[in-house]
């Protein structure tokens, strides 16, 4: 039998908030990232036609698919320039350290389910991503997703060393790279469905009550 409401435990947004303010007490613009891309994820999940409960394991994993990041060390998380490529080789092993965070929960099969979705968020559509080189639908799905909305928000957020995107800009890089960088069907998806998302800044945890677990959470021990 595949996972249920039932499967989903009640604690699971307590643990999420702790990952989080563990995440945001060492980066806050990591921490608001990934409430961002919680939400971008769940919202191009609904739009692909993912069911409801298949929309809450892409919420969870965009919520902890760079938690690994508190694992590297500040003078490349934080460094205020691009880094240098022996720089991006540390930064490029987050994901197994974002899995490793998770691994303690994974006997929990709505976790088990979710770690694929945050170790292969940098995998790309043509096999030149990272950590392992996975290409095409070998990628999960909830990869895929993840992929899109982190990378759009990542090219729109402003950084030290450089302002954001604008939108029309970052659709545009999108559409350059389907097929290669990204699932074509999901940035053909995404292009049509973001504009009548609207802004949300979920700057304050609190609001995932809403998103993560609401509706239909289960009341599972």
């Amino acid at each position: 039998m595949g996972v249920g409401w039932t499967d989903i435990p009640t604690w699971s947004l307590d643990v999420a908030k702790t990952i989080m303010e563990t995440v945001k007490v060492k980066d806050v613009a990591t921490y608001e990232h990934c409430i961002r891309v919680s939400r971008g994820s769940r919202l191009l999940a609904k739009a692909a036609g993912l069911n409801e409960l298949e929309q809450k394991i892409v919420e969870f994993a965009g919520l902890f698919h760079d938690i690994g990041k508190i694992g590297i060390p500040d003078e490349i998380l934080l460094k205020p320039a691009r880094l240098t490529n022996e720089e991006f080789e540390v930064m490029k092993e987050h994901p197994e350290k974002s899995v490793q965070i998770l691994q303690p929960l994974a006997h929990i099969e709505f976790y088990a389910r979710l770690i694929p979705g945050v170790r292969f968020h940098h995998e790309r559509f043509d096999g030149q991503g990272y950590p392992h080189g996975v290409k095409g639908e070998e990628i999960p799905v909830e990869s895929r997703i993840i992929l899109v909305a982190d990378t759009y928000d990542a090219m729109t957020a402003d950084r030290v060393y450089r302002k954001g995107l604008a939108p029309e800009v970052a659709y545009k890089e999108l559409m350059d790279f389907a097929g290669r960088q990204f699932d074509a069907r999901l940035v053909e998806i995404f292009l049509d469905a973001h504009p009548t998302w609207g802004k949300k800044e979920m700057k304050i945890f609190e609001e995932m009550n809403h998103t993560v677990l609401a509706p239909g959470f289960s009341k599972a021990a």
